[in-house]
């Protein structure tokens, strides 16, 4: 699994992590049933505290995009029972939309990002 951090950005690094198995999900790159690397490993491979890789785990879990178990190991799922966005998440979306449309992009190149994103899925 390759993971990327920006050290000098203001978010934390536990949540690009989180972010970035997300967005793995989301776009292909990772499918329920993989098993992620131990929190130590992944720490170790990354140069960041295992603190920070378990801080991630434990939101992916909470969120459920994750279950652990002792054997075998953080294995990534499908969350259940989340037909539609939450509240929170339609206001983060909504955050990140006007961030958008202040950096410069119009409507049409914010659809066109959505559309590459659900890879046309009418979902």
């Amino acid at each position: 699994m390759l993971i990327s951090f920006d050290f000098v950005s203001s978010v934390p690094l536990y949540r690009q992590l989180r972010d970035q198995i997300v967005l793995g999900l989301a776009e292909g790159r990772l499918a329920p049933g993989e098993k992620l690397p131990p929190v130590r490993a992944l720490a170790e491979e990354s140069g960041v505290n295992t603190m920070t890789v378990s801080r991630a785990y434990q939101q992916l879990k909470s969120e459920g995009y994750l279950r652990t178990d002792r054997r075998g190991g953080s294995v990534l799922i499908r969350p259940d029972g989340q037909p539609d966005a939450t509240a929170e998440q339609r206001e983060r979306l909504r955050l990140c939309l006007s961030e958008l449309r202040l950096a410069g992009l119009n409507k049409d190149e914010i659809l066109a990002l959505c559309a590459e994103l659900c890879g046309g899925d009418d979902r």
